[in-house]
Parts: C-alpha cells; structure tokens; sequence
C-alpha cells in the first residue's frame, strides 16, 4: 500500500483529510471501498463523488473524475444515485465518469480508457474509450488480455 492509499484508507481524520487536498485529492469518507485499491501515480487531481460504492481490486489513476453530470443544478433536483464500481475495474488518467442521469453502474472488469467520458453504465469486461465513451473491445477475464477486433482496431 503506498502512501496516498494509506491516507484514502484513513481519511476520516481532519488532519489526512486536509494532506489529501494538499495532493489535490477529493476522496470524502461517505465512498466505501473494498479492498487491494491502487491509486497509481499518487493520484493528482483524482476526485470522487461522495455517492460512490469501490470494490475490490480497482485500479485509480491520476486526473480521475467519478461525478454528477447534472452539476449544474443544486443537489436536491439531481437524478444522481450511487454510482457503483465493480470488482477489478480499471480507470485510466483523465477519464471522466457521469453519474446522475447517465452512469449508475461500472460493472466487474471494464477498463476505462484515458481521457474518455462516460455517460452510461457497463458491463462485465467492457473497454471503453472517447469523447464520449463507446464500446471499443471486450477484456478476456482473469488474462489480462484485450480484443478490440470488433471496432477493427
């Protein structure tokens, strides 16, 4: 567990609380997470919604957004629900996931491509990349292989 795992982990606390902002991190003690979560590259800018479930085995880069995509209206009139992240989920740096009246749901292995916008929730083992995010490949489970042969990349 590296150091900014360890501050997620005890985040309850005002002190870590505030370290973790000083790293540009939003991460409010209401997220429950599972267990073995990475944040790689010390997770610089990484911001979660206070409605999101993590679990087990996902993977964090830096630049990550999980948030509302009505932000625009106050809280009370949103459509945001819980979003979910499923077991051995992957997302990449810079993606963006819109909770809300899009995502709800990032299900078991799908794998979030760098810089993509997710608007709609997933299934088991999906790639998903763009502006905004399409299916583009599937993940073969447990080998950590990819095939993306039916968009013909």
């Amino acid at each position: 567990m590296n150091l900014v795992e360890t501050l997620v982990h005890y985040r309850r606390f005002r002190l870590v609380k505030w370290i973790l902002s000083l790293l540009c991190i939003e991460f409010p003690a209401s997220v429950r997470v599972g267990n073995r979560l990475r944040i790689v590259h010390r997770g610089f800018g990484l911001v979660v919604h206070p409605l999101t479930d993590i679990g087990n085995d996902v993977t964090l880069y830096h630049g990550v957004t999980v948030g509302r995509a009505d932000a625009h209206i106050p809280f009370s009139r949103s459509a945001m629900e819980k979003i979910v992240i499923e077991d051995e989920v992957v997302l990449f740096p810079g993606c963006i996931v819109l909770g809300g009246p899009g995502v709800t749901r990032i299900s078991r292995g799908t794998i979030i491509a760098a810089n993509a916008v997710l608007t709609q929730s997933t299934q088991e083992n999906e790639i998903w990349g763009g502006v905004p995010a399409k299916r583009i490949g599937v993940r073969i489970s447990g080998s950590g292989e990819v095939s993306a042969k039916e968009n013909g990349l």
